[in-house]
Parts: structure tokens; sequence; C-alpha cells
């Protein structure tokens, strides 16, 4: 039986393709619930963090908004002349009582305004508490920056309320002065119906709101404020700490859920929605029903057109195998005559595609040696390589130093140091620390050259100083950015240089407030950009085309230099690469 089948290649893929076939379809059928039942708490996940999401932006505007809104009573002329005042003006008090009242009637979220005069006087607020435990939270008067409070409850006209407060100390405005705190209240109640539960989980989520200290600040479930999370869930506080948003699983059994949060970074709060196990069991079983249904349909007809699509497959399949067959490694790929539009037909129009492919890579990589090869040349060339004219200099330097002559000195050394950078003894590759060295012995000549005509920062990752990187790429950029940045720019100017770890790579920025450039001569230097890339002569610098050349040939392209610029506010020069712990 299976010699009988195995002379015969229509016969061998007729069964073949029923094994191959069938044994993944009666194994989706036996799987479907548990890959259902998967893809079901997945798009749950993924809906419920987008509502998540959504509820954050409308946190994230009550945030804004009451910070904007102490900034903007700082500033009120009246309040800081009534808290500047020596003596309580009733009419100034009430003036300011009313227009805290109209602030609090355009909030609906914001309970009541409070203004602490530091002076002892009575505070101004636009609600009569009869009790509150704001005491309980914080002694006001050790409050030396903004902060929120915890959940508190208060006692007004109307009962009893739970709030939390943002409060922040109000200077004088002329001096800086400490003339008092300004206490913006929000009523729990308010911001709970921002959390809209019915669009988590088909209505049977809950959601609570927790402040930093994983305390619950607001909640759909009254019973839980107040309550550190960890009380009613145990350990689910360190399950929330990373990333921003994502979701985990609590529990097990009837009580198995899962756990959606997402972060809010301005205040480090964090909204969590839980979503019970319960709800997935009826989509699951519609989602079974249907799988069986669909793998009967296709085992009736994959048996009906097996032999049709075998003998679709064997003849072009024959032909091709014999092409290959005779295929030379020294010569282009034959070229095999698609006359089909069905896989087979598409499969010789890939091979075809993957022999030109081969040969125009074959050209690329001739191409780009040749490239790499002239770009390290004229780096090499851009060198001043004579040993005699640094040694010359440090002669220089030397009777410079016997005259007394220190800016002489200092300049001629500076430009040794610098020359012999350059030389580094044939070396491409160099520590990030003498690339930096390299920048300032630059620094220092152009410094003696233009005085009091800018000013250089180095912010450098103290981890990155050993590492390597390819030489003479630094230099350029802050060239580029004195002479076409600085020099054209009334006064003085500042160029700041970073380097600092991105993951697996390191990130360098070249920065400065200069004359920038505007968005047309942006767009052609990043289009000119492209151009060296193909090995085009761009309409740009030389010193940018030669450095973001050697980037891309020594790197890749994702190195290659990115440039932004605004005019008359500065440009900014990045490219990253990978972190090299020696020379490669």
């Amino acid at each position: 039986m299976l010699r009988w089948i195995g002379r015969s290649l229509q016969r061998k893929l007729s069964v073949i393709m029923l094994a191959a076939t069938l044994i993944p379809l009666l194994s989706l059928g036996v799987f479907a619930y548990l890959i259902s039942s998967r893809i079901t708490e997945e798009n749950t996940k993924q809906s419920g963090i987008d509502t998540l999401a959504q509820m954050r932006g409308n946190l994230r505007f009550i945030v804004e908004d009451v910070n904007h809104l102490s900034i903007f009573l700082i500033g009120e002329r009246e309040v800081q002349q009534y808290l500047r005042a020596s003596g309580d003006d009733g009419n100034a008090r009430v003036r300011i009582q009313g227009f805290l009242s109209n602030l609090v009637v355009s909030k609906p979220y914001v309970s009541h305004i409070t203004i602490y005069p530091g002076n002892g006087d009575v505070p101004i607020s636009t609600m009569t508490l009869y009790e509150s435990e704001l005491d309980k939270q914080l002694d006001l008067r050790q409050v030396t920056e903004k902060r929120w409070t915890g959940l508190y409850s208060i006692v007004n006209y109307a009962g009893r309320q739970n709030v939390f407060s943002f409060i922040r100390p109000l200077r004088s405005i002329g001096d800086y002065r400490p003339l008092g705190w300004v206490s913006i209240t929000l009523d729990e109640q308010a911001i709970s119906r921002y959390w809209k539960p019915g669009r988590l989980g088909e209505g049977q989520g809950r959601i609570a709101l927790l402040n930093e200290q994983g305390l619950i600040l607001s909640s759909t479930e009254k019973e839980w404020l107040a309550m550190p999370v960890d009380s009613l869930f145990p350990g689910l506080a360190d399950a929330l700490e990373n990333p921003a948003s994502g979701a985990v699983t609590y529990g097990r059994g009837a009580d198995k859920q899962t756990v959606l949060y997402y972060r809010e970074p301005l205040v480090g709060w964090t909204i969590v929605g839980l979503v019970p196990f319960e709800q997935y069991s009826a989509r699951n079983r519609y989602i079974l029903l249907l799988t069986a249904a669909a793998v009967t349909v296709s085992v009736l007809a994959t048996a009906a057109l097996i032999l049709y699509f075998v003998r679709r497959v064997t003849n072009p399949l024959r032909a091709l195998t014999r092409l290959l067959s005779r295929l030379n490694p020294d010569e282009p790929l034959p070229r095999y005559p698609a006359s089909s539009s069905d896989e087979i037909g598409r499969l010789a129009q890939s091979y075809n595609r993957l022999g030109s492919h081969i040969e125009k890579l074959k050209r690329e990589l001739i191409r780009g040696e040749a490239r790499k090869k002239e770009a390290d040349m004229r780096a090499l060339q851009a060198q001043i390589n004579p040993h005699f004219l640094y040694n010359t200099l440090s002669s220089i330097h030397w009777m410079a130093l016997m005259t007394e002559e220190k800016r002489i000195a200092d300049m001629v050394g500076a430009l040794s140091d610098f020359l012999r950078f350059s030389l580094n003894k044939g070396k491409e590759y160099c520590p990030v620390h003498q690339e930096i060295d390299h920048i300032r012995n630059y620094a220092q000549v152009q410094s003696i050259r233009y005085p009091d005509k800018f000013d250089i920062d180095f912010t450098v990752d103290p981890s990155l100083q050993d590492k390597y990187m390819l030489k003479l790429l630094l230099q350029p950029l802050v060239e580029n950015a004195m002479i076409h940045g600085i020099q054209k720019k009334e006064g003085r100017g500042v160029i700041s240089v970073y380097v600092g770890r991105d993951g697996e790579r390191m990130s360098f920025i070249i920065q400065d407030d200069g004359v920038g450039m505007s968005e047309e001569r942006l767009e052609e230097i990043r289009g000119s950009l492209h151009l060296a890339e193909r090995g085009e002569a761009p309409d740009i610098s030389y010193g940018l085309r030669n450095v973001h050349e050697r980037l891309i040939l020594h790197y890749g392209p994702e190195a290659g230099l990115r440039i932004d610029s605004r005019e008359q506010a500065g440009t900014r020069v990045a490219f990253s690469i990978p972190v090299l712990e020696d020379i490669p």
C-alpha cells in the first residue's frame, strides 16, 4: 500500500492533504472552546482598557482644570490684595466669596473652594461646614507645596459628603512671601458619575480610583471608599505597579475576575476596573457552536475538492522542480513562465521576483561596500594626519607658557588634543568619554576665537562613558550648530549635548537655541538625507552628509540623523546607535 502511494505524486499529495487538513480541523473542534475563551477574554480586556482610557481622559481634564483654577486664584489681584492687607476688609471678603461661588457653580465636580489666610484670619469659603476631617489628613501650616489629600468626610447643610482636596500654598506675586493656602475640594459623588460602569464588562464591571498610597478615593462601590485596596483584594496593589496600563487576573474559582487598570501620571492615581469571569461563558458557547459547524462543512468540502486541487498543483510543481534542479549559483536564477494566477502562479512570480531581488542585493552589496570605503576615506581625509603638526603645536604651547601667554597656550593645547584624537592611531572606534573630550577641546578653541558668543552644556549618562562608538560623529554636528545656528544669532547662544541610554541603544542629541530654519528648508534637508542614503550627492553640508552616511553604513538605516528645527527657536539633531561594550 505504501509503495503504491509512493509511486504517484498525485496519490501522495491526496493522502498528505487529507491528513494535513482533517487533523487540524478536528483538533480545532477539540480546542475551540479554549481558543474562543482566550479570544473573548482578550477582546474584553482591550475593550475595558479602552473604556478606562476614556475615563482617564475625564480624570486628566478634572486634575488639570483644578490645577489651572488654583493658579488662577493665586494670580487674582483682589485675593492678593486682601491677603496682603493688615486688617479684615469685609467688603473685599464678600466680593471674593461671591467670585469663588461663581467658580464653584461652573464646576459640577467642585464641592467648595476655601482660602486660608496665613495670618490666622477666618478662612473665606463658598460653603459653611459643620464638621470637617481635613485636619486628620494633614497639618495645613506644614503644606509647602501643592498636594492632594486622601478621602475624608464633611458635614454641611446637605448632610455628610465624601470629598478630597487639592491644596497649594498661596504666595505673593511680588516677593513670593507666603500669604496663605487655597483648597479646592472635589465631591466624590460627582466624580463617580464619570466612571460609567455600564460600559465596562457589559454592566457587570466595578470601578475604583486609587491614589498613590493605594487608598480608594472614588468608586462605584461606596462601601470601598477610603479603604486600602490591599484590604479588599490582598496583593493586588503590587500587581498594579507596572506598566502604566494593563490587565491582570485575580482570584480563583467563582471569585476569579479580570482586573484592568490605567494610571494617570500627572498625580499618580490609578483607575481600576474589575470584570467577573462569568460573563465569558455565554459568548464561549456561541463561538463553540459556530466552530463545530465550520469544522463539519470544511471536512466535507475538503474531501470533495482535494483531487481537483491536487491535479492543478502537480504539473506546475513538477516543471518548477526541474527548473530549480538546474540552478547555477554563479549565474542569475532562470525565469519561470507563470501562466496562471493561482497559488502556483504566484509562487512562480515570487520565484522570479526572488531572482531579481537577489541580483539587486548583489549590486547593492557591492555599491554599499564601495560607499562605506568612500565614507571612511572621506572621514580619514577630514583628519589632519601628520604627526609633526601636533608636535609643532605642542612646541608652540610650551613657548606660550614660557612667555606667560596663557590664552594662546590654552588654545594651542586644546587644538593639539583635538588633532591627536582625530588621528587616534588609525582606530575607527573610541569610548564615549573620548568623543565628549574631543568636543570640549573644539569648544575651547572656538570659545577663544569667539569669546562670549556661546556656552556648551553636557549631559552624559555615567554608565555610557566607557561604551564604544564610531569616532568623529558629534564634532561635525556641534560645528554645524555653531556655524549655522549660534553665529547667526544676536547675543550669546547655548549648545546642549545629551547622551543617554534607551534600552539597548545610546541616544545622542545636539541642540542649539540659534536662528533655526524654516519648514521649507527643514524639509529640503530631510529630503537630501534620503538622497544621501541612496548614494546621490545631496545639497546639504558636508558634515551632516558625512555623519549620516557613516551612521547608516556602520549601524544600519535606523541609526540615521533625525533633524527638527523651528525658526528663531533653534535646531535639534539626534541619532541612536547600539550600546557597544568593546571595539567591534
